[in-house]
């Protein structure tokens, strides 16, 4: 995410200089290209929170997809070194553990 952030104000730098040598038709086009740039990291964000806070008030009501979404969830933060990596294999190391666990129960 951090990376996301550091491209999108790369990119409105490079657009604010590029606005000193555009025609004054063409202002409206690098304006609209900035805003979508600096709207782009927080819809990333907000698209990616969502599966996780579903599966958040899923394990919090005791459902049983909630922990399977968890553990997917967990899959994918493995990707996201060094802190998702963490996040990661400790999310599959819990559930593991309590999947492990309710099949003995049964």
């Amino acid at each position: 995410m951090i990376f996301i952030f550091g491209l999108s104000m790369f990119i409105s730098t490079v657009l604010a200089f590029a606005m000193r040598e555009v025609d004054p038709g063409q202002e409206v086009i690098i304006e609209l290209i900035t805003s979508i740039f600096q709207f782009l990291p927080a819809v990333i964000i907000i698209f990616f929170s969502i599966p996780a806070i579903i599966a958040g008030i899923g394990l919090l009501y005791k459902q049983s997809w909630a922990l399977v979404m968890a553990l997917i969830l967990g899959c994918f933060k493995l990707f996201s070194f060094p802190i998702g990596t963490a996040l990661g294999v400790y999310t599959i190391w819990v559930y593991v553990e309590q999947n492990k666990q309710s099949k003995e129960t049964l």
